[in-house]
């Protein structure tokens, strides 16, 4: 039980949502630049105190196949990192598809940079809300329960 933040970790934005495993609502919050790093745990940390979070719950960018691409491994990476930084509960989510869905949702509402904008925001809660439907906490690993496929 408790409230998340959704993160969809992209290579120029981090999308962030919030939700909570009592009612498996999510909604957007804003969208973070990726770089500096620095910078953007230091966001994520602001965002988790203000929402008083029990735990981070960041997009896992699996292949169909279920396995690990470099994005997979990088995000993973990340989401270590970020559990280390923060003390939070951090878990890996299986993304595929929220983007899509994201699209779906924002279509026709903004221009085209008015969609990018949001488009992080909102696959981050379209995730969050799926995790938190299929009781995420019980059934997302943690970062460091999976096992580094070392490019494979």
């Amino acid at each position: 039980m408790g409230r998340w933040l959704g993160i969809d970790h992209g290579t120029r934005r981090i999308g962030v949502a919030a939700g909570s495993t009592e009612d498996g609502i999510a909604g957007p919050l804003e969208a973070i630049p990726a770089a500096p790093a620095e910078l953007a745990v230091r966001r994520i940390r602001q965002l988790a105190a203000e929402y008083r979070v029990d735990g981070v719950v960041v997009g896992w960018p699996l292949n169909m196949d279920d396995t690990e691409g470099p994005q997979a491994r990088l995000v993973r990476r990340m989401a270590s990192a970020l559990a280390e930084a923060t003390g939070l509960d951090v878990r890996l989510w299986d993304e595929r598809l929220t983007s899509f869905e994201a699209d779906e949702a924002l279509a026709g509402m903004f221009t085209r940079k008015g969609r990018k904008a949001r488009q992080d925001a909102v696959a981050a809660a379209a995730m969050l809300r799926q995790f938190l439907i299929a009781g995420g906490p019980q059934k997302a690993p943690r970062p460091a329960d999976v096992a580094d496929e070392g490019g494979k």
